[in-house]
């Protein structure tokens, strides 16, 4: 079993930046993938940002330019710097993990809000 805590979330002005931390823990082994999702009201889960055991990492284009995935795998750790955020970015934030040989294990953290005022 992995467990995720995220932290970081909150309010802030359009424009302005906040950064996500996803901790992970537990049974954690070989290639893996962790990755920053959202999801607004009425709206569906959408992925914003993975980053994989080999540093490999991609960005919505949503995002592209103003937000950056980034980890740390001695702690098994990701994080999310969003700069310039816009009211549009409002969202409760989730930290997901897939791993094993077919990425078949998939683990969700609680989510944090990101609410971006106009």
């Amino acid at each position: 079993q992995v467990q995720l805590v995220e932290s970081g979330g909150g309010l802030v002005q359009a424009g302005g930046s906040l950064r996500l931390s996803c901790a992970a823990s537990g049974s954690i082994r070989g290639f893996y993938i962790m990755a920053w999702y959202r999801q607004a009201p009425g709206n569906q889960r959408e992925l914003v940002a993975r980053i994989n055991s080999n540093g490999v990492s991609d960005h919505a284009d949503s995002v592209k330019g103003r937000f950056t995935i980034s980890r740390d795998n001695a702690k098994k750790a990701i994080y999310l710097q969003m700069n310039s955020l816009k009211p549009e970015d409002t969202a409760v934030y989730y930290c997901n993990m897939q791993q094993g040989l077919r990425l078949q294990y998939e683990y969700w953290g609680q989510g944090t809000q990101v609410t971006v005022s106009s």
